[in-house]
C-alpha cells in the first residue's frame, strides 16, 4: 500500500492496560496490544499533525505469557502503596500500517508533501524511532526494526480464530474527528491464525464520550515542515 510502513515491535514485557482492572490501582494486561498502543508506537517512530497514522493489522508472533510483578506506586496522597501489576512478557508483534493526511487540519495544507514524509518515516523506522519506543506503560521499554509483514514463523499460525471480547479500540481526539470532544472507541476483534485486522476508527459503532477538548494549533511558527526536516536529515541532522 502506498505510504505504507511494515515493521516489526519486540520487548521483555508489555502492558495494555484493561482499563476496567484499573479501579482498585492495579493493572492487568489485554492479551494483545490495542489499535491505539500500536498507533502510538508509530507515532514515536514519526508523527507530524499533518498526519493520521492507520493501523491495518498486527501479527502476534510470539505465544500470549503473562507474569505479576509487585509494584509500589506512588499515591495522590505522595506515600507509597503496594500493588500488582500483570504483564505481558516476550512479546514481539508485526505490525502493518500506513498514513493520510489529516482532513480536519486544513492549517496543515502547507505540509503536505506526501513523497518527503514517506521517505522521514522509512528512515525514522531504520533508526529505530525518533522517540523512544513504549509497549503500553513506560516501564516497558520496546525496539522497532522493519519487516516484512508475514515472513517468518508465528506461534498462532493456522491456529484459528481466538475471539478476544470487548476491548477499548482507542481514543478519538478533536483534530483526529472535528469535535471537540475526547471519546473512546470499543469493539470486538478476533484473532484468526494470529493476525488481528483494525477497522478503521470512523467504523466503530461503540463509542462513549469522555470529556470536553478542543484541538492545538499549530502553524509555520511552531512546527518544523516536511520540507525543513528532509533537507536535515540529507545534510546529515537529527
Amino acid at each position: 500500500m502506498r505510504n505504507s510502513i511494515e515493521f516489526e515491535v519486540f520487548g521483555d514485557y508489555a502492558l495494555f492496560t484493561d482499563p476496567l482492572m484499573k479501579m482498585g490501582g492495579e493493572k492487568l494486561t489485554y492479551n494483545v496490544p490495542t489499535y491505539q498502543a500500536l498507533k502510538g508506537i508509530v507515532e514515536s517512530i514519526y508523527w507530524k499533525p499533518t498526519l493520521l497514522m492507520v493501523i491495518d493489522e498486527v501479527r502476534i508472533m510470539n505465544p500470549i505469557k503473562m507474569e505479576s510483578k509487585g509494584i509500589r506506586p506512588i499515591e495522590y496522597g505522595g506515600r507509597n502503596t503496594l500493588a500488582n501489576y500483570t504483564y505481558l512478557k516476550d512479546v514481539r508483534y508485526q505490525v502493518k500500517a500506513h498514513f493520510i493526511f489529516n482532513p480536519h487540519r486544513p492549517d496543515m495544507a502547507f505540509d503536505r508533501n506526501e513523497h518527503k514524509h514517506h521517505n522521514i518515516l522509512k528512515r525514522s523506522l531504520k533508526a529505530g524511532g525518533r522517540r523512544d519506543i513504549f509497549l503500553g506503560t513506560r516501564e516497558c521499554q520496546g525496539y522497532v526494526e522493519p519487516c516484512e509483514f508475514g515472513e517468518g514463523k508465528g506461534f498462532y499460525d493456522n491456529y484459528g480464530d481466538i475471539h478476544l471480547g470487548t476491548m477499548v479500540h482507542g481514543i478519538n481526539y478533536p483534530d483526529e474527528t472535528g469535535r471537540n470532544e475526547m471519546e473512546v472507541r470499543l469493539w470486538n476483534p478476533v484473532m484468526r491464525d494470529g493476525i488481528i485486522q483494525f477497522i478503521r476508527p470512523e467504523q466503530c459503532t461503540q463509542i462513549r464520550k469522555i470529556m470536553d477538548m478542543e484541538p492545538k494549533y499549530f502553524n509555520g511558527s511552531n512546527m518544523e515542515s516536511a520540507d525543513e526536516l528532509f533537507r536535515q536529515l540529507e545534510e546529515g541532522g537529527e
